[in-house]
């Protein structure tokens, strides 16, 4: 049987609201297979994003151990941290996070300049990445040149030009047109389903949740229902 590609043990989150100790994840526990593509839906503040963020090792638990990508992210250094997601970890953002005085290319490229790969060979794979979102063609265009669903795609070239092994899905669809996140989320199932890549999508947005393999519903720090079941789109 694969080892989990991410588990959470009896994980507690909380954060300072003021002087006020505000719980977020509360004895949390998730194991997610390899190759998992999972939706994550609850009411803002409900804990979804903070789940990504400690995958990332963005954020620290306060109590428990979280696994990911063959190593225990809540105990690593920083500086092994970062290089341990610049190889693993690829994030796709809501509002897209692209630098506005690079190209497409730059942009995707900016994970690659923490590897050892030579200009030429990333520039190879910067080309295959965007050729994979369909934007070959738009390699010297700058974000402001790029339609929002454009600029969404470039994001995700970004987030796999690494091969990473997890791939984080913030609200991905949120400020896009349906027909630009139905493309959005044909990339993100091509993804999951060719390439095997376990992705973990939070989204308010049921018609996208509906495109992953299981669905995780939480509200106020705790697992609510886990409506798992397989979604066939062939």
């Amino acid at each position: 049987m694969d080892q989990p590609t991410i588990e959470f043990r009896g994980v507690t989150k909380s954060y300072l609201r003021g002087e006020q100790e505000v719980p977020v994840l509360r004895d949390f526990s998730l194991s997610v297979s390899p190759g998992t593509f999972l939706a994550i839906m609850g009411p803002s503040g409900s804990g979804k994003t903070t789940i990504l963020n400690l995958i990332a090792g963005l954020d620290r638990p306060d109590l428990g151990s979280i696994h990911a990508a063959g190593v225990t992210v809540s105990t690593q250094r920083e500086a092994d941290l970062a290089r341990w997601r610049a190889r693993h970890i690829g994030f796709v953002f809501q509002f897209y996070n692209l630098i506005p005085v690079l190209t497409a290319a730059e942009n995707v490229e900016l994970p690659l300049l923490l590897s050892k790969l030579s200009t030429r060979d990333r520039i190879t794979h910067v080309q295959a990445a965007l050729g994979l979102v369909g934007l070959g063609d738009r390699m010297h265009h700058y974000p402001r040149q790029l339609s929002g669903g454009q600029e969404q795609r470039v994001c995700i070239a970004r987030a796999i030009v690494s091969d990473p092994t997890i791939i984080l899905a913030d609200e991905p669809t949120g400020n896009l047109d349906r027909n630009s996140a139905e493309t959005i989320m044909g990339l993100l199932t091509r993804l999951h389903r060719e390439l095997k890549k376990t992705i973990l999508m939070v989204t308010h947005d049921a018609r996208a949740a509906g495109y992953a393999q299981d669905i995780l519903h939480f509200d106020k720090g705790k697992e609510v229902t886990d409506d798992a079941r397989h979604v066939d789109r062939a």
